[in-house]
């Protein structure tokens, strides 16, 4: 349950996210920074959409690549619903290529579930590994039965991601959607592993067991919520920030090893779920 480069090479355990950035040109020179270091700091799995600022995201991890090996980075896009059947998906995906400056994508997902049937998105994926412009393919937002919808199609199973929000806080893909993904050796992306903003964020920086150990292991709130979601198998949090600060505070956080005690007490305090939940959006 790997993310591979072309060359062979595996991006660090946690990658970076692209939400909100590029949207705002007087932090663009910021986020390009932020972007870098997380690079340089093993981050090289980069997740972006072409919905993201209308493709602002993509021509600003594009403006960051051009100093680096491709075949050194992973690069991750969306394609919209919409657009993921035969009459879009091809010009979708070239213009996303052109905004990113590449000529390929490590790895190109279907954002959520739309109307287009998954057989025709699954061809579509297909035939853009056949010319070379993608090498894997997988989907976003997709919860168990949806997914056993789409490994029952022809050539689904060639799935080779699912990109979900999970953080301590929203726990509830691990009730099915995250054993289901671990059996079948599919691997789940995390995004907004810090949750996105607001008083579910501030709940969690601020709770009692994460400050204690926060400061038992010197480290911040934030690095202890990424070492949470690092000791689940095939989990790969994806990050956002655009502060080269906050980037090397999420590299930071992969070498953080949280122990049996530590996981117990953060399950008395943010309890696994017990039953089904729908997928959570915040």
């Amino acid at each position: 349950m790997e993310f591979v480069t072309v060359n062979g090479k595996r991006p660090g355990p946690i990658g970076q996210g692209t939400w909100y950035l590029g949207e705002d040109p007087a932090s663009f020179g910021q986020e390009r920074k932020a972007l870098q270091e997380g690079i340089e700091q093993g981050m090289t799995l980069i997740d972006t959409a072409e919905m993201y600022g209308d493709g602002a995201a993509e021509e600003l991890v594009g403006s960051v690549i051009q100093h680096y090996d491709r075949e050194s980075l992973y690069l991750v896009s969306k394609v919209y619903p919409f657009n993921a059947g035969r009459k879009n998906i091809f010009n979708s995906c070239r213009n996303s290529l052109r905004r990113m400056r590449t000529d390929y994508l490590d790895l190109y997902l279907l954002h959520w579930r739309g109307g287009v049937p998954f057989a025709e998105t699954v061809e579509c994926m297909q035939e853009l590994q056949r010319q070379g412009l993608i090498r894997a393919w997988g989907v976003s937002n997709l919860d168990t039965e949806d997914m056993q919808e789409l490994l029952a199609v022809p050539g689904g199973g060639a799935c080779a991601a699912d990109q979900v929000l999970y953080h301590l806080g929203s726990r509830g893909v691990e009730y099915d959607l995250l054993p289901f993904l671990q059996q079948r050796e599919i691997p789940m992306m995390a995004y907004c592993p810090l949750a996105q903003a607001g008083r579910l964020r501030r709940g969690l920086f601020a709770n009692d067991t994460v400050q204690d150990i926060s400061f038992a292991h010197g480290a911040t709130p934030a690095q202890v919520l990424l070492a949470f979601l690092l000791t689940k198998p095939g989990v790969l949090p994806i990050p956002r920030t655009g502060r080269a600060l906050h980037t090397v505070e999420n590299a930071d956080a992969a070498a953080l090893r949280l122990t049996a005690e530590e996981l117990a007490a953060l399950d008395a305090s943010f309890p696994p779920p017990t039953r089904k939940l729908p997928l959570d959006i915040q």
